[in-house]
């Protein structure tokens, strides 16, 4: 996977009061994804975008799209790519 099509992958971060929270408690950052992407392309598309590992993704389709929940190792790297990202 090349950044061409990560970025068509991870379309935006989504930012909410909850997803704040998410960022503390659960170490987990929101995107909004591509309807087609697969939690394996999730995964590798924020490595790609944002040289972090990615523990664990989890999906949900909404009105917005589709929205992963994406969990990193420890808060604090949760924590520094939602500041890298603008979401804190």
């Amino acid at each position: 996977m090349n950044l061409d099509q990560a970025n068509k992958i991870i379309v935006k971060p989504h930012i909410t009061e909850k997803t704040f929270a998410m960022v503390e408690n659960e170490s987990k950052v929101c995107f909004i994804a591509e309807n087609s992407a697969t939690k394996p392309q999730i995964a590798e598309a924020i490595k790609i975008l944002y040289n972090e590992n990615v523990t664990k993704v989890n999906t949900a389709r909404t009105i917005y799209g589709k929205k992963c929940y994406v969990k990193f190792e420890t808060t604090a790297k949760a924590r520094d790519l939602a500041t890298k990202i603008g979401m804190l």
